[in-house]
C-alpha cells in the first residue's frame, strides 16, 4: 500500500501533451504542485507546469532529478519509455507501473492481457518478420494490420483485403512486428475507463459512446446511448477485470467494439486517461484527471457521478486551416454563445490536420437536448449538419 501523500507535496508527469497539461491542471486545484519532463519547450504541459525538466524521457541525468524532486510520478501517454518509469521507481512511487504499461505498448501483448482475462478481441495473428506472412489463416482476411508499437490514432495502420494487399501493407508499415486482425462487422464502440488505487478498490466513470473518423475520435457521447444497460454492466466489469489482472494503479481506459449481435469485443487498452474521457471535466464531480491525482499520492477513490448528460466534440487541426493551409481562427464567439458549450483548448500554437487542439463539451438537461447544441456548434465550426454516429 502506497502511504497518502498529502497536498503540498511535489507530483511528475513524464509527457508534456495536453493528457499532461490536463494533468496539471487537476493536481495544482488538489493544492499540488508538479514538474514535466519533456524536451519541448513549448509543450502544453510544461507551460502551465510549476517546473520543467526540458530533456528526453530516458536522460539519467534528467530522471534522477525527477525522481529526487517528486514524492510520485505519472505518465502522460503509453509511449513514454517503460524503462524510464523503472529508472523513476527507484527514486518515487510511480502509477502505473512500468510493466503494466509495458503491455499497453505491445499490441501482441495487449492481445494476449485480454486473452489470459476470458476478454473476447479480434481474431488475429502475430506477425514479427515476413516469412509469417506465409503462415496467416486465409480466415483473417479482410483484416486489418497495425504495428505492434508506436501506433495511435489510426497511425500505423493498414486496411488489407487480400494477401497482395497484406505484404504490401506490411513493406509500407516498415517491416516491422505487426498484428493482422480480422475485420468485424461493427454496431458501435465505446470505452470504459476505469481508476484502480494501490488498495485494489476500483471506480469507474460512465460508460462513454464513441464515433470515430480517419482512426481519430470525433465524437463521444454520454451517457452511451443504445447501449444496453446489461452490456454497460459487463464492460465496466471487464475492464476491472483486466486492471485487476495487472495489479493495476492509476487511471486506464478500455476501448470496446459492439458488434451486430450486441457482443462485446476489446479493441485496444491505453494506461492513462483517455481522450474520450475529458467531458468528465464538465459532465462529471470528479473528472479523470482528479482520478489519476488521487490514484497516484493514495487519496480515497469516490465513484465518479454524471452530472449532466454530454455531448464532446474533438477539435482538430483542420478547422484552422483554409484552403491554401492558412491559419483562422474559428468563430468561438458563435460557440460559447450556445448553452451548455464549454471550450478546452490545449495551448497548442500550431495547428495541423490531424492534430489535437482541444475539445469541445456541451452539457444539457438530456442527452437529446446536448445533441441539438452539439449539432448547431458542429455547424457554426463547419464540421458539418449533423454529428457522425
Amino acid at each position: 500500500m502506497t502511504p497518502y501523500i498529502a497536498p503540498g507535496a511535489m507530483l511528475g508527469v513524464v509527457g508534456g501533451g495536453q493528457l499532461g497539461r490536463m494533468f496539471v491542471h487537476a493536481a495544482q486545484r488538489a493544492g499540488y504542485a508538479v514538474t514535466v519532463l519533456d524536451p519541448d519547450a513549448a509543450s502544453p504541459a510544461g507551460r502551465v507546469a510549476d517546473a520543467h525538466l526540458r530533456a528526453d524521457y530516458l536522460d539519467p541525468a534528467a530522471l534522477a532529478e525527477l525522481g529526487r524532486r517528486c514524492a510520485a510520478v505519472t505518465t502522460e501517454f503509453e509511449n513514454v519509455p517503460a524503462a524510464a518509469l523503472e529508472a523513476l521507481a527507484t527514486h518515487a512511487v510511480v502509477a502505473p507501473a512500468a510493466a503494466s504499461v509495458a503491455v499497453c505498448q505491445d499490441r501482441a501483448r495487449e492481445k494476449a492481457a485480454f486473452t489470459a482475462c476470458g476478454i473476447a478481441c479480434a481474431a488475429h495473428a502475430v506477425i514479427e518478420t515476413a516469412a509469417d506472412l506465409d503462415g496467416i489463416d486465409d480466415g483473417l482476411l479482410p483484416g486489418i494490420l497495425k504495428t505492434s508499437r508506436l501506433g495511435y490514432d489510426g497511425k500505423g495502420q493498414r486496411r488489407v483485403a487480400d494477401r497482395v494487399a497484406l505484404a504490401a501493407a506490411y513493406e509500407a508499415l516498415g517491416s516491422v512486428g505487426c498484428v493482422l486482425e480480422q475485420r468485424l462487422a461493427l454496431a458501435s464502440e465505446l470505452s470504459v475507463i476505469v481508476a484502480r488505487g494501490a488498495d485494489g478498490q476500483l471506480v469507474h466513470l460512465p460508460v462513454q459512446a464513441n464515433v470515430h473518423r480517419d482512426g481519430i475520435l470525433a465524437v463521444t457521447r454520454v451517457p452511451a446511448a443504445g447501449i444496453a444497460d446489461t452490456r454497460r454492466s459487463q464492460a465496466v466489469a471487464l475492464a476491472g477485470k483486466l486492471a485487476d489482472s495487472l495489479g493495476y494503479v492509476g487511471v486506464l481506459c478500455v476501448e470496446f467494439f459492439v458488434l451486430d449481435d450486441g457482443s462485446l469485443v476489446a479493441n485496444e487498452m491505453a494506461p492513462r486517461p483517455h481522450n474520450s474521457g475529458h467531458h468528465s471535466i464538465d459532465s462529471c464531480d470528479c473528472s479523470q484527471f482528479d482520478l489519476q491525482v488521487r490514484t497516484l499520492v493514495g487519496a480515497p477513490l469516490v465513484e465518479p457521478r454524471l452530472r449532466s448528460p454530454a455531448v464532446m466534440l474533438n477539435l482538430l487541426g483542420d478547422l484552422w486551416l483554409t484552403g491554401r493551409g492558412a491559419a483562422l481562427e474559428p468563430d468561438w464567439a458563435r460557440v460559447l454563445a450556445l448553452p451548455g458549450a464549454a471550450l478546452h483548448l490545449y495551448g497548442k500554437r500550431e495547428p495541423r490536420a490531424g492534430r489535437k487542439m482541444g475539445h469541445l463539451t456541451v452539457t444539457a438537461p438530456t442527452l437529446d437536448a446536448a445533441e441539438l447544441v452539439a449539432a448547431e456548434a458542429s455547424t457554426i465550426l463547419g464540421l458539418g449538419d449533423a454529428l457522425p454516429r
